[in-house]
């Protein structure tokens, strides 16, 4: 949960190694969110499969979104035991 609302990241997992990112939820309420957002998830996803952790560089200006990425990207990489 975010200030704006809600990220959800999945990920997937091959041989132990993230494969793909995907936010699944992020706030879209309006075109600010919306200008955001398709900026800074695409990044966000690329980031996390090359850092293979939460541990992700914040986009300018995305930083409330970075927020939930990382402690749903977490969550996603502790469930998945990585």
């Amino acid at each position: 949960m975010t200030r704006y609302g809600n990220v959800q990241v999945q990920i997937t997992v091959k041989n132990g190694k993230i494969t793909a990112a995907e936010v699944l939820q992020v706030p879209w309420n309006d075109r600010h969110d919306q200008m955001i957002n398709s900026a800074a998830v695409p990044v966000y996803n690329q980031e996390a499969v090359s850092a293979q952790s939460a541990q992700i560089d914040v986009v300018s200006g995305a930083t409330y979104t970075w927020d939930g990425y990382t402690q749903s990207l977490q969550s996603a990489i502790d469930q998945a035991n990585l």
